[in-house]
């Protein structure tokens, strides 16, 4: 599924581990969402830190890793690696 698909509401990992839920319809390289940190807050997080999802599956839910990056998320995770090594 491409991140801009992911609808609001929809809970997420980050590539960090931590856990967020969306806060926007948005498309693009930057989505707002809740993250569950070390504190909880809400801010801008960009679509390329997404990589996996929570998936449904009558009751009972999973992890699905099938995230696909548009070619502009998959530039700015490039330049982003490079300008500040992650």
């Amino acid at each position: 599924m491409k991140t801009n698909d992911l609808k609001k509401g929809t809970q997420v990992r980050l590539r960090n581990g931590n856990l967020a839920d969306l806060m926007d319809n948005a498309r693009g390289n930057v989505r707002i969402a809740k993250v569950y940190g070390l504190v909880e807050e809400c801010g801008s997080i960009y679509s390329h830190d997404i990589v996996a999802y929570k998936k449904t599956i009558g009751d009972s839910w999973m992890w699905a890793e099938d995230i696909e990056y548009t070619p502009s998320q998959k530039n700015l995770a490039g330049l982003s690696r490079i300008l500040f090594g992650n």
